[in-house]
C-alpha cells in the first residue's frame, strides 16, 4: 500500500483554504474599511483626519489588489513539470541515475515513481503525484506546488499579505485599545466589536508568522536555494547554483526592474533567463573564470 497516495487528500483541503483566505480578506475589509475608516472619511469634518482616512483606504485597496493578483496567479500558474518527451544527453556515474540523483549540471536524475528522467533541481511531489521543476514545497494555501514558474508569484503573495496585515494591525490598534471600554459601555454593536477583535487578532497572528516565513525565503533567494535543497548543500562547500546575491535574485524575479513587484515577467526575461523555465540552470562554473 502506497501511503503517499493519502497525500492527495491535501488537494481537497486546499480548496477549503481558498475559501478561508477569501473569508479572512472579507473580515479584514469589513473591520478596516466598512466599520472603521469609511465612516471617519464621510462623517468627520476634520480635514487632517479625513485625509488620513482617505490615505489608509487607498493603501488598503492597493495592497489588497496586489495581494489577490499575486495569490490567484500563484494558484493558477503551473509550477512546471517535466515535458512529455523530455530528452537530454545522460551523464551517468555509477548508479546515480537509478538512485534518482544527478551528477553535474547537464546530468539528469531519474524518478522511480514517475519512471522518467528529470532535469536538475526537479523533485517529485507526493501530493501532486508528479515531478515539479525546481520544486520548493507543496503549499496548501495556494492548492499548488511552489516551483520554478510560480515561485516569484508565491513570494509576492507573501510580501503583499504581510504588508496588508501589518497595515490592518496598525490602523485597527487604536480601536482595539478602546475595545474593552466600548464593551463595558456597550456603545458599539456586538457584530462590530466581534469583527474588530477577530480581524485584529487574525492579522496580528499573520504578521508574526509571515515575518518569519519571509525572512526564511529571503535567505533562500539570496543563496539560490529551495527549501528541498537546503538538505542537499554539503558543509562549507559553496552551493554550485549560488551566483551571487544579485544574480540569484534575478534567477527568480528577472532582470527587468519594472516587473519585480508585479506577478508577471517580461518577454525578454522569459526568453533569456533559462531558470524561469525550470529546465536548465546556470552554475558557478558558468560565470567563474
Amino acid at each position: 500500500m502506497n501511503l503517499f497516495r493519502f497525500c492527495s487528500g491535501l488537494k481537497v483541503l486546499g480548496y477549503f483554504v481558498i475559501l478561508l483566505v477569501i473569508t479572512f480578506v472579507a473580515v479584514s475589509y469589513y473591520a478596516v474599511v466598512v466599520n472603521t475608516w469609511w465612516p471617519i472619511l464621510i462623517e468627520n469634518n476634520h480635514r487632517a483626519l479625513s485625509a488620513l482616512a482617505c490615505l489608509i483606504i487607498f493603501v488598503f485597496h492597493f495592497l489588497l489588489i496586489m495581494l489577490l493578483w499575486s495569490y490567484f496567479t500563484a494558484v493558477c500558474t503551473d509550477p512546471g513539470s517535466v515535458p512529455e518527451h523530455f530528452r537530454r544527453e545522460l551523464v551517468v556515474v555509477g548508479d546515480s541515475l537509478e538512485a534518482g540523483t544527478s551528477t553535474e549540471q547537464g546530468a539528469l536524475g531519474y524518478c522511480p515513481k514517475c519512471r522518467n528522467v528529470k532535469p536538475p533541481r526537479c523533485h517529485h511531489c507526493s501530493v501532486c503525484q508528479r515531478c515539479v521543476l525546481k520544486m520548493d514545497h507543496h503549499c496548501v494555501w495556494i492548492v499548488n506546488c511552489v516551483g520554478a514558474r510560480n515561485y516569484k508569484f508565491f513570494l509576492l503573495f507573501l510580501l503583499y499579505t504581510f504588508l496588508e496585515t501589518l497595515l490592518d494591525v496598525v490602523v485597527l490598534l487604536p480601536s482595539f485599545i478602546e475595545f474593552f471600554s466600548q464593551a463595558i459601555k456597550r456603545s458599539s454593536s456586538p457584530s462590530q466589536l466581534a469583527s474588530l477583535v477577530l480581524a485584529f487578532v487574525l492579522n496580528l497572528a499573520f504578521v508574526l508568522s509571515l515575518l518569519c516565513f519571509i525572512v526564511m525565503h529571503l535567505s533562500l533567494v539570496s543563496t539560490n536555494t529551495t527549501s528541498v535543497e537546503v538538505h542537499e548543500k554539503s558543509g562549507d562547500v559553496r552551493w554550485k547554483y549560488d551566483l551571487g546575491k544579485r544574480k540569484n535574485f534575478e534567477q527568480v524575479f528577472g532582470k527587468k526592474k519594472a516587473f519585480w513587484l508585479l506577478p508577471l515577467y517580461s518577454k525578454d526575461d522569459l526568453h533569456n533567463i533559462t531558470s524561469l523555465q525550470g529546465l536548465e540552470f546556470p552554475t558557478r562554473s558558468d560565470i567563474d573564470p
